[in-house]
């Protein structure tokens, strides 16, 4: 018989922590290649792009790790979300890119980022399951 309690918790776990390591990895990449990170910034008029970029890292970093460790869970979500829809409208904004072939690959990466920041919202409702 499956104890639906232990799934619940086992995939609550899983869930948690594929997404946080998402974005712990996402914000070590960007640190470690700022100054490519930076000219993309630049190149998508990404106002601040200096700044933008240092807290996207410090954020997705933090964030990622709180959650990690179970702590804060709701409000690391709710950041998390916040810099997940940033990202979408500053980086994917695939509505500029009318008759370009990059606008599929933009539009894809947008709808991901959706998914994403759904995921998010979701685990912000619940701070853990017993």
């Amino acid at each position: 018989m499956i104890n639906i309690k232990k799934l619940d918790s086992v995939s609550f776990f899983l869930g948690k922590n594929f997404l946080a390591l998402l974005f712990l990895f996402s914000g070590i990449g960007k640190a470690l290649n700022f100054s490519e990170f930076l000219e993309l910034l630049i190149l998508k008029n990404v106002p601040f792009a200096f700044f933008s970029l240092s807290m996207c890292i410090l954020l997705q970093i933090i964030f990622a790790s709180l959650l990690i460790v179970n702590k804060y869970i709701r409000l690391s979500s709710l950041m998390l979300f916040v810099v997940t829809i940033l990202i979408n409208v500053f980086m994917h904004d695939f509505w500029n890119f009318s008759g370009d072939p990059s606008q599929a690959h933009e539009t894809q990466n947008f709808i991901k980022n959706l998914g994403i920041a759904a995921g998010f919202l979701i685990l912000a409702t619940k701070e853990k399951i017993n």
